[in-house]
């Protein structure tokens, strides 16, 4: 199946269905586009484990991988993006047409996608497990969490998570817009903590010494251009990368302190937020699956499985 636009070790990934075996505790995902082949190689990982989180939090691309994970698909999500990242029904001028954005959800949640096992929407949807999805409201130009079992629109609240800023149209939630939640949390687990859970582990999608660089604030004219209806919003984009490497520093001395547990890139992270070279896609998967394996027994420490 192997051919230019696809990745040439897919036949080698894991594939496969979780067992329902659930662990108490809360996983949180952050965002980055592409930069999530790294996460569903962690989750997948995590599922061949039979680490399967009670409560699932995810950000942007966080939020669509973790959708395939509280599903128990192992490798679908992944499969996705390294089978179908040229096709412009999934990234491209057809998604646009069909989504007003840059990726296609409709063909990422069809139920007849060659090489794709459909989505298991009711094993997604089982009351003993939770996911929260975070979309940034652009009225408040603040983050929301859509839940399952409380929101009726949680498909919707995922693609709204994940519409990148910029390049793609508002998604309207119950008569209210929403854009990619890393606009407003790019690592969310804050909610978590806020919520008293023993257990957090975290996956980032950069290493744990990466930080964006800050730009004055007078350079950001185009967010308050772009976004001039909703200038709450064009000031959280203006603040995002300065708060993100607030968080990546609170999240250094959580780790130190063994109150959150973090599974991140053991070596930089090189590629673009829609990058097209599938043999970089399939490596960072790679570098996912075996940073998380590389972890398992501190992992399972810190989760009291062992």
């Amino acid at each position: 199946m192997f051919n230019d636009t696809t990745y040439s070790g897919l036949e080698s990934m894991p594939k496969g269905r979780a067992r329902c075996w659930i662990v108490p505790g809360c996983l949180a995902l952050e965002g980055g586009a592409f930069r999530g082949m790294y996460t569903e190689g962690v989750l997948d990982a995590l599922m061949e484990a039979d680490i399967n989180l009670q409560t699932t939090i995810g950000v942007s691309a966080g939020a669509l991988s973790g959708m395939s994970y509280v599903s128990g698909q192992i490798g679908r999500a992944a499969r996705m993006n390294l089978l179908y990242r040229h096709d412009s029904r999934y990234v491209g001028l057809t998604a646009m047409k069909n989504n007003h954005g840059v990726i296609g959800f409709d063909f990422m949640f069809g139920d007849d996608v060659p090489g794709i096992d459909p989505f298991d929407e009711e094993r997604f949807l089982r009351p003993e497990r939770r996911f929260i999805a975070v979309a940034s409201n652009l009225t408040t130009g603040k983050p929301e969490y859509f839940e399952t079992g409380r929101s009726d629109q949680i498909v919707l609240a995922a693609q709204a998570s994940a519409s990148m800023p910029y390049l793609s149209e508002p998604v309207m939630i119950d008569g209210v817009p929403y854009l990619d939640g890393g606009c407003t949390v790019k690592i969310p687990y804050q909610w978590a903590l806020d919520r008293e859970f023993r257990k957090v582990v975290v996956v980032r999608t950069r290493p744990r010494d990466f930080r964006k660089e800050v730009t004055p604030r007078k350079s950001h004219a185009a967010a308050h251009t772009v976004y001039r209806n909703y200038p709450e919003f064009a000031d959280a984009l203006e603040k995002s990368s300065e708060n993100y490497n607030k968080q990546c520093e609170e999240l250094l001395e959580l780790e130190k302190s063994g109150r959150i547990f973090v599974i991140a890139p053991s070596r930089p992270v090189e590629i673009s937020r829609l990058e097209g070279d599938m043999e970089k896609l399939g490596a960072l998967y790679d570098m996912g699956y075996l940073d998380a394996r590389n972890s398992m027994d501190e992992l399972k420490k810190y989760l009291e499985l062992v």
